[in-house]
């Protein structure tokens, strides 16, 4: 799907900001991909109100820009408070927080026959389940409510609150017990077709561990990661380029009449097991070009 390798950083807003505008185009931030209007928390109840009329009042100003807008909605209320304002259409989806299979029935049908695109957040206690967790995708498959799904989104910093722990200042996620719960849920949902996205990095000044855990989630399976400042959009999107070789491959592997194994890069290549990847790495390319 395209417009998943198209999210890159995804930055978080709330809707309170009186710069909505300059950010929704382009203008505040160039190379910023991927924003995420937030209502919740990053929202107090008390200025709920007043970040909706904010949003509703600036979405008339949103021109089109090429970049991938959606908005957090709060809850399922806030979501059909959302789909009915004006100007709703210059937004490309909407972000779910803390759905289950409890909840999802209240959020999907509102969407349902909407050109939207939707990413649900796993950040509640049922993600530490794998069996919790497999009755959700298969509840999700059963409803059909997969085909507007662009991606489900990791929340890293919920989850560790619900076992009172909070990232190290020395250790990628993957060293603690999310570690853990993100490879359930890759091998839970990749295979079934959905695509996940990585949990924020919280710190702006451990760089170096910042890079050590984007190549973790990328040997992972994920691709997206949640910003929580510009100034790390960079530093994740130069991870997402490809290196000359695997382009090299990936061609190989994809060019009409390609063997079913052949050795490359001293690499073995093989057709019916790396063309998901060689695909994968092709749009790569195409949005982050070709990197060291």
């Amino acid at each position: 799907m395209t417009e998943l390798y198209r999210l890159g950083a995804s930055l978080y807003i709330p809707t309170t900001r009186d710069d909505l505008v300059e950010i929704a185009n382009g203008y505040k931030y160039p190379t910023l991909r991927s924003m995420i209007f937030c209502t919740e928390d990053a929202i107090g109840e008390h200025d709920l109100d007043w970040a909706i009329t904010n949003l509703e009042l600036k979405l008339c100003e949103f021109k089109c820009s090429g970049k991938l807008r959606f908005i957090r909605a709060r809850n399922p209320s806030i979501l059909s408070k959302l789909l009915s304002i004006q100007h709703i259409s210059q937004v490309d989806g909407f972000v779910l927080p803390k759905v289950t299979r409890g909840n999802v029935d209240d959020y999907l049908p509102l969407l349902a026959g909407t050109p939207f695109k939707i990413m649900i957040t796993l950040e509640t206690r049922e993600v530490f389940d794998p069996r919790e967790m497999i009755a959700f995708r298969d509840l999700i498959l059963e409803r059909n409510y997969q085909q507007n799904i662009l991606a489900l989104r990791i929340g890293g910093n919920d989850l560790m609150k619900l076992i009172g722990i909070r990232r190290p200042r020395d250790r990628t996620i993957y060293q603690t017990p999310i570690g853990y719960v993100i490879a359930n849920l890759v091998t839970i949902f990749k295979p079934y077709g959905f695509n996940l996205t990585a949990p924020v990095f919280e710190y702006l000044n451990e760089m170096t561990l910042l890079e050590e855990e984007i190549r973790q989630d990328l040997a992972y399976g994920l691709f997206g990661k949640t910003a929580i400042h510009p100034i790390q959009i960079p530093i994740i999107e130069s991870f997402y380029s490809v290196r000359s070789q695997e382009l090299d491959m990936a061609r190989s592997l994809l060019a009409p009449g390609a063997a079913a194994v052949f050795r490359m890069h001293d690499t073995m290549c093989e057709v019916a097991t790396h063309t998901g990847w060689a695909e994968a790495t092709l749009r790569r390319a195409e949005i982050y070009g070709i990197g060291s």
